[in-house]
């Protein structure tokens, strides 16, 4: 099974130097590794606790996208989606908020700095704060454990975030595990080797500090400007530098080969004029930049098509939240037909596994098979034809002693009928819950046939 690896990124500005350095990049290279499964999202729900213009968040979703896939990514190979056409986020989020301790929220360290705040001025603590500020933790927690999550980059600043998720997913798999985990314990990946660039003033380059470095905004002309504002001491041309202390140097060796950082390093010891070095560190940036610019220019003029890959993107995620949110529905004891039903004397009449066929997002048919209590055993793999499934469902239904069901992998499990599979599931499972599931699909196949 894949390690999955999920980013996301708030929707309220637009990207700078510092974001693609930091962020972008990273994430990208990441994903081209065959090993991982890459989950990244246009956090927008995010957006609405610190943004309240329409407008920006609209622009900077459109604007993000256009970033990353200029960046790179692959929406074939990845999940890329808006948080907000995944309706089941936010109704985890409520699962997970009602076994969330308050006591918990109030140490996060956002809702602490605010509260401080609000003493410093003399103010009531909780003055200006939203619920969405206080419960951000919660939305992130969810918006992890959704997909299951192993790995999820973050900055230093993130870690608690992490450590929460796991609290949280720990809490409501105690509470409603029944030998089950549910969710994976997330872990947080700090990258000490991950650049954090530096800006005009070398401070971390941040839209807080206003001292940052537009990544495509403005084109070729904006980077030039910003870069003529870096701060520099007054040595002459000619005059020794010292480059550590520089703030053009980490941005420099960001762009550069370790050849050329050693060049601009040596240049700068011998004397090279200040100007120079910021013509040198213009041309260094945009021998990376310049091509993606121009692939960003070309998506940001077709907003339908990148509209069609995050809908796109939005259906391949929810292939995989909406049975898991059917599971964990029927968990807490909100699955339907929980209620059974009494027969016309009055007497309970027995539940019986069943096979239901439904048309996924994407506009394939599947079906999945729930055993007596109504939670979700497997889902099929998807056919283009209902026909097709149809008469797979039939087979199953006629056939089930000709149904293997079989490991998958190390913590999966695969059906297989008439030496067709029909069926993968992979969910995490230790070696003895795989073998109690997948003896509960076997038990429910034979009451089907019988």
């Amino acid at each position: 099974m894949n390690t999955r690896v999920l980013t996301g990124i708030t929707t309220t500005g637009t990207p700078h130097l510092g974001n693609y350095v930091g962020a972008i990049r990273p994430a990208v290279r990441s994903a081209e590794d065959p090993t991982v499964d890459a989950f990244f999202f246009l956090a927008d729900y995010h957006a609405l606790i610190k943004c309240e213009d329409p407008a920006r968040i609209a622009r900077s979703r459109l604007e993000i996208a256009a970033t990353w896939l200029a960046a790179g990514l692959d929406p074939e190979h990845t999940h890329f989606y808006r948080q907000s056409d995944i309706p089941e986020i936010p109704e985890l989020s409520w699962m997970l908020t009602c076994v969330t301790g308050k006591g918990l929220m109030n140490r996060a360290h956002a809702y602490k700095a605010a509260v401080d705040a609000n003493r410093d001025k003399g103010e009531e603590e909780d003055d200006g704060v939203t619920m969405g500020l206080f419960s951000y933790p919660i939305l992130m927690a969810a918006d992890i454990l959704m997909f299951n999550a192993h790995k999820v980059p973050v900055g230093r600043d993130q870690v608690q975030h992490l450590e929460m998720a796991r609290d949280i997913a720990a809490r409501f798999n105690h509470l409603y595990g029944e030998g089950r985990p549910w969710f994976v314990l997330p872990e947080a990946v700090v990258d000490d080797e991950v650049a954090t660039l530096t800006g005009l003033d070398g401070r971390k380059m941040s839209k807080s500090y206003n001292n940052t470095i537009p990544l495509f905004e403005g084109g070729a002309k904006a980077i030039k400007g910003a870069v003529a504002r870096i701060v520099t001491d007054s040595l002459e041309p000619g005059q020794p530098k010292d480059p550590f202390t520089s703030n053009l140097l980490p941005i420099y060796q960001a762009f550069a080969t370790p050849s050329q950082t050693q060049d601009y390093i040596k240049a700068l010891q011998d004397g090279l004029g200040w100007g120079e070095a910021k013509t040198q560190l213009i041309q260094v940036i945009e021998s990376q930049i310049a091509p993606m610019r121009d692939q960003y220019e070309m998506l940001m003029a077709k907003p339908d098509d990148i509209e069609d890959i995050l809908l796109a993107g939005a259906n391949k995620a929810r292939a995989i939240a909406t049975p898991f949110m059917e599971q964990l529905r029927a968990a807490v004891g909100l699955g339907k037909g929980a209620f059974g039903s009494a027969g016309k004397e009055g007497k309970s009449k027995r539940k019986i596994p069943k096979l239901v066929q439904f048309k996924d997002e994407a506009g394939q048919f599947r079906f999945r098979l729930l055993d007596s209590s109504g939670q979700t055993l497997f889902v099929s793999l998807p056919q283009s034809d209902p026909k097709e499934a149809g008469m797979l469902i039939g087979k199953i239904k006629s056939h089930p002693s000709e149904i293997s069901v079989v490991a998958h992998e190390t913590d999966g499990y695969q059906l297989v009928l008439q030496g067709q599979t029909v069926a993968i599931a992979e969910v995490g499972l230790t070696s003895q819950e795989l073998t109690q599931r997948m003896q509960k699909i076997n038990s429910a196949l034979q009451e089907l046939g019988d």
